[in-house]
């Protein structure tokens, strides 16, 4: 897209859309963004500062491929919640144990860049449709699936991006954090439909809770608890989507993973609840013809 003050699409406000309805009067449409991401150990870890190998970064990284992923999963599975799997290709390439486990627990999976030291923003211009595509096909290789979802690493995009994960077969992306509905961008998918944004949840995203605002086990609960229960009620009117945005490193830690519990028993405790993978969500709400 060009350049432009405004995003890419229409700025239709909350009280001006039609109202969306999700499977059995369900209230709120619930998904769990499961972060798989993967260090190089040869490159600097973002935001981590120090020299490479950056040892302790990286190693905090790699706790959640080791350890924190089955925790995470077991929490979920015994819930009986799907997850949606944001996964960087390079781990079906080094840890295909975590690609048969999810497939087992027959999560969702949408793209999510090579690894998360090179976020599209960071990749050249002239290289970054080739940086979609074998991230795509890498995972179509190890999953059976293409993936017809997207988000990026650090959600960074360039103004190419969009077009180029139309091109590649994407229809929608949870790189803008402006709703709490999805909605349409003004940008044509293959079949010529609108490409569609579902939204991710800047605020209540796991990382940015305990690692930059310093949140504590139970302040994380309390947020996620207070984001579901305003949701719930507004949902009685319109349909919401509440994402869960987690990486297994974060929460996935013995002394974080009882308040990922709690958020999501309460969460289930609940009639009028669609715990769903974000393929499932999108499906639903263009199945309703939306016009925003």
């Amino acid at each position: 897209m060009q350049p432009t003050p405004y995003g890419p699409f229409p700025y239709v406000p909350t009280i001006d859309r039609p109202p969306i309805h999700w499977p059995n009067g369900a209230r709120v449409a619930v998904w769990v963004a499961v972060n798989l991401e993967f260090f190089p150990l040869d490159e600097p870890v973002p935001q981590a500062g120090g020299a490479v190998p950056n040892v302790p970064g990286w190693s905090r990284t790699d706790y959640g491929n080791r350890v924190g992923v089955f925790r995470v999963m077991e929490v979920m599975k015994r819930l009986s919640v799907p997850g949606t799997a944001a996964l960087n290709a390079e781990i079906c390439d080094h840890h295909p144990r975590i690609v048969e486990e999810l497939m087992k627990l027959d999560w969702g999976v949408i793209g999510h860049c090579q690894s998360n030291t090179r976020p599209l923003d960071k990749v050249p211009a002239d290289q970054e449709r080739k940086v979609i595509a074998e991230t795509l096909n890498v995972i179509e290789k190890a999953t059976g699936q293409r993936p017809t979802g997207w988000l990026g690493a650090s959600m960074a995009e360039t103004w190419d991006t969009l077009e180029h994960l139309s091109s590649e077969g994407i229809t929608y992306t949870a790189d803008w954090l402006n709703d709490d509905q999805p909605f349409l961008l003004d940008v044509a998918t293959k079949d010529g439909s609108p490409m569609a944004a579902l939204p991710f949840g800047g605020e209540t995203h796991d990382k940015g809770a305990f690692t930059r605002r310093g949140f504590t086990p139970d302040d994380y609960a309390d947020m996620l608890i207070r984001t579901f229960d305003t949701l719930y009620r507004e949902g009685k009117e319109s349909g919401r989507v509440m994402p869960m945005a987690i990486h297994p490193f974060v929460i996935g830690v013995p002394h974080r993973i009882g308040a990922f519990e709690a958020v999501l028993t309460h969460i289930t405790s609940h009639d009028d609840v669609w715990c769903a993978t974000s393929d499932d969500i999108i499906a639903q709400y263009l199945d309703g013809k939306p016009t925003v």
